[in-house]
């Protein structure tokens, strides 16, 4: 799957007040286009390979940011029939923030999707396998999918032949360690983040290799 968009912001976590972007895609952002594609209980996307085709560039912008949210305790409470307030006027609570993006992002996403516990008799990989290959083609999405935040829309097409060239093979090619990213949140274990070490070759992420190093939690 090739994915492309003007913006993208994989923000790293220690760095949440002014939002900075990792360099590249991270694993789970990648999961969660997919997931936007096609997804059901049954079947659980496994990212095998980001190849990060265009440069890494980056901008600076502002972005206008509403400062709190409607708590937890309110929601709870007004779902018991208590008489609380779940109004918030952005207005009232804006902030402009500075973020560090990416910008002109082009990447290509290799995956497979593992069945789930979830699974009935009649979920078969065949099955699954056929419905997330139309929807691919035909360019279908459950919710349209975004590069880390809502306003850096994704554009995607399925890859039938070989994958596009990246800027980081030949001249520009070589190892690039990328430090410790983002893999994923395990919401199996209390929603426990999970980091690896990233390394990138000539353009080519492979996860499976990182991962061999060991993730951190």
């Amino acid at each position: 799957m090739k994915v492309w968009g003007d913006y993208a912001c994989f923000t790293r976590p220690e760095m949440k007040v002014e939002r900075v972007s990792y360099d590249v895609m991270t694993p789970s952002a990648a999961r969660g286009i997919l997931e936007a594609i096609y997804w059901k209980p049954a079947i659980s996307w496994k990212i095998d390979r980001i190849h990060v085709l265009n440069p890494i560039k980056f901008d600076n912008i502002r972005r206008n940011e509403v400062n709190s949210k409607i708590p937890a305790s309110n929601v709870k409470s007004a779902l018991k029939g208590g008489e609380v307030s779940l109004h918030l006027d952005p207005n009232d609570d804006r902030v402009q923030r500075a973020s560090l993006v990416l910008r002109d992002v082009c990447y290509c996403i290799e995956a497979h999707f593992e069945m789930t516990k979830e699974a009935g008799p009649d979920d078969t990989p065949e099955k699954h396998y056929n419905v997330a290959l139309r929807r691919m083609r035909k360019g279908q999405c459950f919710h349209h999918p975004y590069f880390g935040c809502r306003e850096f829309p994704v554009n995607f097409e399925f890859v039938e032949g070989e994958i596009p060239g990246s800027y980081y093979t030949g001249k520009n090619g070589g190892e690039k360690d990328l430090g410790f990213m983002l893999y994923d949140i395990d919401f199996a274990d209390d929603m426990k983040a999970i980091f690896f070490r990233a390394n990138m070759v000539d353009g080519v992420i492979d996860l499976e290799r990182c991962l061999a190093y060991g993730g951190v939690s």
